[in-house]
């Protein structure tokens, strides 16, 4: 187990690097000028000319690229352009109510997605797996960008039930977190129901009833056990995605995460809050990957035999 550890890790160093370059240089593609965003354009040439020499924009590339990757190689994204903070700072200040949304949403989807994947696969044919079908097509149909305006005038506008933004009570979670969670419920649901089916027809799960195991112990012990590698694999990509998903939810019920911190600094031209934002992202992706794998560990014998 500790070696597949280690290459894992060892692993995961290329792909940093590779995102860590491919960052900075889309960033600094990007139209506009930070500068120029920052003092106005009634600036004068020469305050354009000093800001601009005091934050080493004015430095070749090459340059920039090396203290980037210094940098971020010992924790150090620079300071914002836009707050004149560390980014390591403001993204550690916005991260809790980032990773709340994130669990929140991954709870919402796994509560939902499993018992509706099962009981369609154990009623497969019947108007129960029909039913359930047709709620994890219409919730994979359902973007977040229109979900969550709909949740937020149905339930904020009309009812007055939840508060429509900001980040403080339970309730300030609920619509966010439903938003999140309900396209990745449908997506795991059906995930879950093909991989128990299929499990279910498999001769060994014969042969336990046969040795008379009780219908629900076969299904949950057996068959859903065995099921969940492909579970599991999409499990950890969702919760990847969820955080690029949190961009466009944070936005609109103005959530204080990183993926409202995101859409700012790059309104901003503030270049190194958004290469902090999006390698943390990347990282996000990279660490629940290799959580996922040394996973498979424990869930399947024949990965640690290999």
């Amino acid at each position: 187990m500790l070696r597949l550890f280690l290459r894992r890790v060892l692993l995961t160093i290329p792909v940093l690097i590779g995102v860590a370059t491919l960052v900075f240089s889309l960033v600094h593609l990007v139209p506009g000028d930070p500068v120029q965003a920052m003092l106005g354009e009634s600036a004068s040439p020469q305050d354009v000319t000093q800001l601009r020499h005091t934050l080493g924009l004015d430095r070749p590339l090459l340059v920039q690229y090396a203290l980037f990757m210094t940098g971020a190689a010992t924790g150090d994204l620079g300071t914002s352009l836009r707050t004149n903070q560390p980014v390591t700072a403001v993204i550690a200040e916005r991260m809790p109510a980032t990773v709340q949304l994130a669990l929140s949403a991954m709870l919402v989807a796994t509560l939902v997605a499993l018992p509706l994947g099962i009981v369609a696969a154990v009623r497969a044919g019947t108007g129960i797996d029909r039913l359930a079908t047709t709620v994890a097509l219409i919730g994979v149909s359902m973007p977040s960008f229109w979900l969550g305006p709909l949740l937020a005038i149905l339930f904020s506008v009309e009812l007055g039930w939840l508060p429509v933004s900001g980040r403080g009570t339970f309730g300030h979670l609920v619509l966010p977190a439903v938003t999140l969670g309900a396209p990745l419920a449908a997506v795991l649901a059906r995930l879950t129901r093909a991989s128990v089916l299929e499990e279910l027809r498999e001769l060994y799960v014969l042969a336990a009833r046969a040795r008379g195991v009780s219908r629900v112990r076969t299904v949950l012990a057996h068959a859903f056990r065995n099921s969940l590698i492909p579970v599991v694999t999409v499990f950890g990509l969702l919760f990847g995605s969820v955080l690029t998903g949190a961009v466009i939810t944070e936005t609109i019920f103005s959530w204080p995460g990183v993926g409202r911190l995101l859409v700012q600094s790059i309104a901003a031209r503030d270049y190194p809050a958004v290469q902090g934002c999006i390698l943390l992202i990347a990282l996000t992706y990279v660490v629940v990957n290799v959580a996922v794998d040394l996973l498979y560990g424990v869930l399947d014998p024949r990965v640690r035999a290999e």
